[in-house]
């Protein structure tokens, strides 16, 4: 009897393709979308998000064509609490965060596996280009192939079990050969633009979102230089991230750019582009794939799209995780994840508590 496979479809090409792969390969298949939340009409940008209506009819096409049942699972509660205010509180906290993360923690490989298994389902299924591999130590987390593409760095809190019942079929393809394969097998979506951006903020407006979900209004507060001296007036600290520039407002000699975000103070603090170079973070919430041993060097990643660049690492007394970079990185920001890769193992992640400078002003 064949194993049976949830493939998680978004409408978009990839999970389209992935589900065409796993039923190639012999799976007994079935099609799930999961509908997060109401997209506001008036947005005018439904193009550059997932989960919309016409999202959900383009997977159920792709499932018709397949000949594989198709599901809508409706997670919108759970989405607006574990996602959404989670991404709201970390903004009021002066953290930026990575609400990609929380999804996939949450709500591809929490509540989807939960289905699964009613379903009877054996594996989940995603479009990540990311790859799952048997080692002598248990299940790895590889990055995908077409390095452009690969996803491992928001995957990085998956556990064991999960690991064990999850499979990546892009993992060893380029988006390239992804669009051929979808041409060839007909899908209408095959030249679909990628979604961009944050899926529920579509037109990248996070201030005007979060008053609008909050009820709340953002106060304007000061801009702070290196020096405690006022050089201007903010719209409300949680529209800034760290490494900022445009937007700012201020006319000044030399460019600013924010170093820091004090929520507690109305504060925006400003500097050079050099006084955002730091060597040191801590992070917490670590999620470890493969073991570490003292003192190991490994490569670490504090953004999606960033190289990775070599680092020590060290387990705190309290959990929390140190990153010592060998050289300065420039806008370690607070929320975001810092990723340890061993090669093309991920090793485990977490999220950034600041720099270490950061967390012994604010303590």
């Amino acid at each position: 009897m064949a194993e049976k496979a949830l493939i998680a479809m978004s409408g978009g090409v990839d999970s389209s393709v992935a589900a065409y792969l796993m039923k190639k390969a012999g799976y007994d298949c079935i099609g799930v979308t999961m509908k997060l939340y109401d997209l506001d009409p008036g947005c005018g940008a439904a193009e550059k998000t997932c989960c919309s209506q016409n999202d959900i009819e383009d997977a159920r096409n792709v499932c018709a064509r397949l000949d594989i049942p198709h599901y809508v699972f409706y997670f919108e509660e759970d989405f607006k609490e574990k996602v959404i205010d989670r991404f709201i509180e970390s903004y009021q906290k002066g953290a930026t965060p990575n609400p990609c993360i929380e999804c996939n923690r949450h709500m591809k490989f929490e509540h989807l596996f939960d289905r699964a298994g009613y379903l009877g389902c054996d594996l989940i299924v995603t479009g990540h280009y990311a790859r799952v591999v048997k080692g002598d130590g248990g299940y790895e987390l590889h990055k995908g192939v077409d390095r452009a593409k690969d996803q491992s760095y928001v995957l990085y809190a998956l556990t064991q079990n999960q690991l064990a019942r999850t499979r990546f079929p892009l993992g060893d393809y380029t988006k390239d050969q992804i669009r051929e394969i979808a041409k060839e097998q007909g899908f209408f979506n095959a030249g679909k633009h990628d979604s961009q951006d944050i899926c529920f903020i579509p037109d990248g407006d996070y201030r005007t979102f979060i008053e609008k979900t909050t009820g709340q209004k953002a106060g304007p507060g000061d801009f702070v230089n290196q020096a405690g001296e006022v050089v201007g007036r903010h719209k409300g600290y949680y529209g800034y991230t760290i490494g900022q520039r445009r937007g700012l407002g201020i006319s000044a000699p030399k460019p600013y750019y924010v170093t820091d975000i004090i929520p507690g103070e109305n504060k925006v603090i400003l500097g050079s582009n050099e006084d955002l170079f730091k060597q040191d973070l801590l992070a917490e919430d670590f999620n470890w794939i493969e073991k570490l041993e003292p003192g190991a060097t490994v490569k670490a990643r504090i953004r999606y799209h960033q190289t990775e660049k070599e680092a020590q690492v060290e387990i705190l007394p309290d959990g929390l995780v140190k990153v010592h970079f060998l050289e300065p990185q420039r806008a370690i920001t607070r929320g975001q994840a810092v990723v340890l890769y061993r090669g093309a193992h991920v090793v485990g992640g977490g999220t950034i508590l600041g720099t270490a400078d950061e967390i012994k002003v604010n303590k």
